[in-house]
């Protein structure tokens, strides 16, 4: 007999339907069958492969019933609010597209020569990977490895996260509709089920979500030398110069450490600000804040819901209880709700780096703000953490911008701007944010392995 996983809905506390997990039967079951289908869909060749994939981006835009459907099973799952989850599900039409455009590129051999010798490197598949979904984005994030794997000619089996497992459900029975017998299986459950899925016979994983379970899968990965793929959380710093536009900073600042209730890998968790514009920065931020509109996730003009689940309000509350009695100054400080686990943006100032706020990932509706006094300071204290994702710096245009930028330790950086991934860029992370990286063309070539062949030139006559 199978354990069933229990979710609430974040909203109310009420508890939504059960889901069974899958028994280590059913886990060995899922893969043999992925395994079994893996060379007819390697051998359907990259345009057929790729129809499929549009096929489903296709019904994703015109199926206005089905796009809301996911968008709502989000939105009760983990308390994103309705219009950021129907973005959610847009986006994956617009990513597949892409995707397919940096694989076609992936599948591609290439032929070289070196004197008399021709060598020919050719891109194939691993076989089965295993895709370990975070909550946070419990479609989009999923689709991009599920669609990396796909496209290059493996077969997948999807472990949605136990907190969202129906709206990981649904996308799988959308996209498996559209793809042949046993290419794309499920398994649902907590972590027992994704070290079983780990340990079974797979050849790599691709897993988002924290450092100590991306660690674990690595040591048990060793064991059969499984190719990987992890994004491991961050903490990201931003840095606005003297001479920024403040507006913008400000804008950015507050959009980005509160979108989805902060819950989101690249959220700016700490912003450094020159001592000589920091009251006029703060000031701008109070009112962005203030303006935000917090309530309930289904109503269209809701800006920030609850969070996703207990466990993590308490972290989030936890990092701001130690904030207080370490000196921190709060500006706006969340009101914590219930039934439900909501609570509502903080700004909080005065962060100093020996703070939980300012070591830890928050994963919360928190805008917390340190000031500095020169440069070399502000670029000491961003890259003084184990994590390194993504970094924003804010200041006039050229290169004296740039040159902070060049110094900071994150494998994305925005400069007046966010983070981006766009054409063909690979999302990567530094230091413990990550091993491997994905959606560029060489991402998506750590789903494939290379092989070479190596054959002589005719002589010349």
């Amino acid at each position: 007999m199978s354990d069933t996983i229990e979710t609430r809905n974040p909203a109310t506390g009420a508890l939504l339907p059960s889901v069974e997990a899958s028994t280590p039967e059913q886990i060995q079951r899922e893969v043999a069958s992925a395994a079994a289908a893996a060379s007819s869909w390697q051998a359907l060749g990259f345009e057929a492969r790729a129809e499929v994939a549009r096929r489903f981006a296709a019904r994703i835009r015109d199926d206005k019933e089905v796009a809301e459907a996911l968008a709502r099973a989000i939105t009760t799952e983990m308390g994103k609010p309705i219009k950021h989850a129907r973005a959610e599900v847009k986006n994956l039409h617009t990513r597949t597209e892409a995707f397919i455009e940096r694989a076609r590129e992936a599948c591609q051999d290439e032929v070289g020569s070196e004197g008399a010798i021709q060598v020919t490197t050719q891109w194939r598949p691993l076989g089965v990977a295993a895709v370990i979904a975070p909550w946070n984005f419990p479609i989009s994030t999923p689709n991009n490895l599920v669609m990396s794997a796909l496209l290059t000619g493996n077969a997948v089996v999807l472990k949605p996260s136990e907190f969202t497992p129906r709206s990981g459900a649904l996308y799988h029975e959308l996209l498996a509709a559209t793809l042949p017998a046993g290419v794309f299986g499920l398994v649902q459950g907590g972590g027992s089920v994704g070290r079983a899925l780990v340990e079974a016979n797979i050849d790599m994983v691709a897993f988002t979500g924290s450092i100590a379970t991306g660690q674990a899968i690595m040591r048990e990965a060793a064991r059969g030398m499984k190719r990987l793929v992890l994004e491991l959380g961050g903490k990201d710093p931003m840095i606005v110069l003297p001479g920024a536009d403040l507006d913008a900073a400000a804008r950015f600042a507050v959009q980005n450490s509160l979108n989805n209730s902060g819950q989101i890998c690249v959220a700016t968790e700490r912003v450094f600000v020159h001592q000589d514009v920091q009251e006029a920065f703060v000031e701008q931020v109070r009112q962005l804040v203030c303006a935000y509109r917090i309530g309930d996730p289904l109503a269209e003009d809701t800006d920030v819901g609850p969070m996703a689940s207990e466990a993590q309000r308490a972290i989030v509350l936890a990092q701001l209880a130690d904030a207080r009695d370490r000196g921190a100054q709060f500006v706006i400080e969340g009101e914590v709700r219930s039934p439900g686990y909501w609570l509502g943006p903080s700004v909080v100032r005065a962060v100093s780096d020996d703070m939980r706020i300012a070591r830890e990932e928050t994963f919360g509706p928190v805008v917390a703000i340190s000031s500095y006094a020169d440069v070399d300071e502000a670029v000491r204290r961003a890259n003084s953490t184990d994590y390194g994702l993504g970094a924003s710096v804010w200041g006039p245009a050229g290169a004296s911008t740039d040159a902070v930028a060049e110094r900071l330790e994150a494998g994305m950086i925005g400069i007046n701007r966010g983070l981006s991934a766009a054409a063909g860029a690979p999302w990567v992370g530094w230091k413990m944010s990550g091993f491997g990286y994905t959606r560029s063309t060489a991402g998506m070539r750590n789903f494939m392995r290379p092989r070479t062949h190596a054959r002589n030139l005719p002589a010349p006559e």
